[in-house]
C-alpha cells in the first residue's frame, strides 16, 4: 500500500486500478492448481498485493468523484464493498450446494469480475499523472498529520477484524449458542455495516464528520460492552449488530479526510492512513487470541472497547 501511493502520484489511479484489478482476476483462478502450502502462500502473498494496490487507486477515483460532486459519497461505495462480500458468500454457498469444483466456481466468479472490469475501466476518471521524477519519494511513511486519523482507522478495522475472526467462537464458546445461531452473530454485524454505510453520506452531510465519528465511536463500545455484559446469545447478537452500525462509516470518512488532505496527493494520504488502518487487520485477531488464551475470549474483548474509546476520544481532538 505505501508504495501504491507514489505509483498512482507516477502513473494516474486510472491506470493502476485497471493493471491491479486484472492481475487480482489472473490470479485468483491459480489458487486450486497449488500442490501445497508454499505454492498458496506465495499466490495468496500475490493477491494480497494486487489486493492492496487496488484498495489505493479505486479509493483515490472515489476522492475524485466526491471532490466533483462536492458532497460526501465514501460511504456509499463502501455500502457497495460490503455488499460485494455478502454476494461473495451467498455465491460460495451457491457453489457447494451445486457440489462444484474450486477450478469451476473460481473460473465462473473471475469471468464475471472481468466482464464488470472491461465495462468499469470506460468510466473511470482519466487522471493525469504528474511528471515522473527521479527525485520523488517511493516510499513514505505516515506523517503527523496522518498518524491520527490512521490509528482511528487501526481501532476501527482492529475492530472490524476481531467480529469477523472471533465472533462465532464467542457465541459458541461463551454464549453457548447452537451451532446453527453462532454464525447469526457475524450475518448480524455484516448487515449493520451495510445498512450503516448506505445511509453514512447523508449523516456525514448532516452532522459532519468529527460529530458522526463521536457517535459512531460510542455506539461502537456501547455495542461491544453490551455483548460482554450480556451473554445471551440473543443479547450478543444484538449488541455486535450496534457495534456494526458504529463502525460502518469510521474507515470511510478516514479514508475521505485522508485522500483530501491538503499538500498531499491523494493517493499518498490513502497510502499512508489504510497503512496503518490495514495493521488492526493483522494485528488484531491474533493478539485477541493470545489474550483469548491467556484469560478468556470475553476478557480478551475488553480490548475492543478500549480501542473504541480510544477511537472516540481522537475523534473528538480531531480538527479539520
Amino acid at each position: 500500500m505505501p508504495f501504491t501511493g507514489w505509483l498512482v502520484v507516477q502513473n494516474g489511479s486510472r491506470r493502476i486500478g485497471i493493471i491491479a484489478v486484472f492481475a487480482y482476476c489472473l490470479v485468483v483462478p491459480v489458487i486450486p492448481f497449488m500442490p501445497g502450502f508454499i505454492g498458496l502462500a506465495i499466490v495468496f502473498f500475490f493477491m494480497g498485493v494486487t489486493a492492496g494496490m487496488l484498495d489505493i487507486s479505486m479509493n483515490a477515483q472515489a476522492i475524485m468523484i466526491e471532490q466533483q460532486l462536492k458532497k460526501p459519497i465514501m460511504t456509499s461505495f463502501h455500502a457497495l464493498f460490503s455488499i460485494g462480500m455478502g454476494a461473495g458468500a451467498l455465491t460460495g454457498v451457491l457453489f457447494i450446494k451445486l457440489q462444484s469444483s474450486l477450478i469451476v466456481h473460481f473460473t465462473i466468479i473471475v469471468a464475471a469480475s472481468v466482464i464488470g472490469s472491461l465495462w468499469a475501466r470506460y468510466h473511470f476518471i482519466h487522471d493525469k499523472p504528474k511528471e515522473k521524477s527521479k527525485e520523488g519519494q517511493v516510499f513514505r511513511l505516515p506523517n503527523a498529520a496522518m498518524i491520527g486519523i490512521g490509528v482511528i482507522a487501526f481501532c476501527s478495522m482492529l475492530g472490524e477484524g476481531a467480529m469477523v475472526d472471533w465472533s462465532t467462537n464467542y457465541m459458541e464458546n461463551v454464549s453457548l449458542a447452537d451451532k446453527v445461531l453462532a454464525p447469526m452473530a457475524l450475518a448480524s454485524f455484516s448487515l449493520a455495516m451495510t445498512i450503516g454505510r448506505l445511509f453514512g453520506d447523508s449523516a456525514r452531510a448532516k452532522f459532519g464528520d468529527r460529530m458522526l465519528m463521536i457517535y459512531c465511536g460510542l455506539t461502537a463500545a456501547l455495542g461491544m460492552s453490551l455483548s460482554i455484559i450480556f451473554i445471551q446469545p440473543y443479547a450478543v447478537i444484538i449488541g455486535f449488530f450496534v457495534v456494526g452500525l458504529g463502525l460502518s462509516v469510521i474507515v470511510p470518512i478516514a479514508y475521505s479526510i485522508a485522500g483530501n488532505t491538503k499538500g498531499l496527493p491523494s493517493s499518498v494520504g490513502l497510502a499512508m492512513v489504510t497503512t496503518v488502518g490495514y495493521s488492526g487487520f493483522l494485528f488484531g485477531p491474533p493478539i485477541i487470541g493470545f489474550l483469548a488464551d491467556w484469560q478468556t475470549l470475553r476478557i480478551a474483548l475488553l480490548l475492543v472497547v478500549a480501542l473504541f474509546i480510544t477511537m472516540t476520544v481522537l475523534s473528538v481532538r480531531y480538527e479539520r
